[in-house]
């Protein structure tokens, strides 16, 4: 396992730097890295990690969904409120219509069937779109009408509606009622943050009563405290699986920022900063690993009308983006990067890609060729895209 730590750790590196050289966005490098190093190219990684990599990906998300709650303001949240709320739920619902509308004359597939894909390919990556997000933020562009506020947030709960569209509609093809399933999406979003800004202060009651009696919690303690009650959030969703709908990953970044807004603005700063460095090493163990996922005979099985299906499906979906956007003081130029931000799709897909093959349904192995195809398209393209406009689209405050 230690040698195959070393090698997602230097030669995703390389392979970054190598992108960055080109100027092209150092996680098609990373990508590139896990696909080469991965299970079906040269199999350098051992079985071991391979094993744990659903873990290994979980927690690199983790620790950048807590950077971003430690940048986000509650003014930045009420001012983007109405669409960023549309922005968690409309476009994946005219990405999922587009595959219920054209996936049966495409391949032959049932309206579930279709209904199924959708709800795999819908779900934006905030492994891709957070970490640019918390940059622009940083570096003031477009922060002063929102702009990476509105699609941070927007992408955070864009996955959990997906997530939850996907168990109800898995469920159904096993012969599960949908009723439940649909009452989930809210309970999950309203329960997860909930039960975080509940952690958050629970937090900072524990430093600051350390702090009142002369014991000052250093910020390298905090962040190991955070990370592990970040951790706890998660597993929490599992546990409550079956009792309440919970979303682990939401609860995160509402802890941390009901932190951010409880803490000195210094010491959110420095917080902000710690989570920023562990990130270096997870944003290389996410993307290589989620490039070992991908299965390139699938890719290349797909074929054309797969290829066709996707980018059908992203203009439904960058419909339902500039729907979103109506009647807010968004120019053009910045709605076109609040499209682009929301094209890249990865860690969703790599997670739930391969379920309903495992569950034996008749289209699993097409649902999974397409997963894996609209990362390979998807990912690059987004990412490149947010790196290549920004500046040209967003205002620097």
């Amino acid at each position: 396992m230690l040698t195959s730590l070393a090698l997602i750790l230097l030669v995703g590196l390389a392979a970054a730097s190598v992108c960055r050289a080109l100027r092209l966005p150092p996680m098609v490098g990373m990508l590139a890295a896990g696909i080469l190093l991965g299970p079906h190219a040269l199999n350098l990684l051992d079985g071991s990690i391979l094993g744990i990599s659903a873990d290994l990906r979980q927690m690199a998300l983790v620790i950048i969904l807590i950077k971003a709650g430690l940048s986000l303001r509650p003014m930045d949240l009420k001012q983007v409120g109405r669409p960023a709320l549309l922005m968690s739920f409309l476009p994946a619902s005219f990405e999922i219509a587009a595959f219920v509308l054209l996936a049966p004359v495409v391949f032959g597939v049932s309206r579930l069937e279709a209904a199924i894909m959708g709800s795999v390919l819908g779900a934006v990556s905030p492994a891709v779109v957070v970490p640019r997000m918390v940059r622009l933020m940083e570096e003031g562009r477009g922060a002063g009408k929102g702009v990476p506020q509105l699609v941070l947030a927007g992408a955070s709960l864009d996955d959990v509606f997906v997530i939850v569209l996907f168990g109800t509609f898995l469920g159904m093809a096993q012969g599960e009622g949908a009723a439940a399933g649909l009452v989930r999406v809210p309970a999950s979003i309203l329960l997860g943050i909930a039960g975080g800004i509940l952690a958050g202060l629970a937090l900072h009651l524990l430093f600051e009563a350390r702090y009142t009696k002369g014991r000052a919690v250093r910020n390298s303690t905090k962040t190991i405290v955070i990370l592990s009650a970040a951790f706890l959030l998660v597993a929490l969703q599992g546990t409550l699986e079956h009792v309440v709908p919970f979303s682990g990953l939401l609860a995160v970044m509402a802890m941390a920022c009901a932190l951010r807004v409880r803490s000195p603005g210094p010491v959110a700063a420095r917080l902000s900063e710690k989570f920023g460095k562990l990130w270096i090493a997870a944003e290389v163990l996410l993307f290589v690993l989620v490039g070992a996922a991908v299965e390139i005979r699938y890719t290349l099985a797909a074929g054309w009308r797969a290829v066709l299906m996707i980018l059908l499906a992203l203009v439904f979906r960058s419909a339902g983006v500039a729907l979103c956007l109506l009647g807010t003081r968004l120019n053009a130029g910045e709605r076109l990067f609040c499209v682009i931000s929301y094209l890249p799709k990865a860690t969703v897909q790599a997670a739930i890609g391969g379920v309903p093959l495992a569950a034996g349904l008749p289209c699993g192995r097409l649902v999974l060729s397409m997963a894996v195809l609209a990362i390979v398209l998807t990912a690059p393209l987004g990412a490149w895209g947010m790196g290549a406009f920004y500046r040209r689209l967003l205002r620097r405050d």
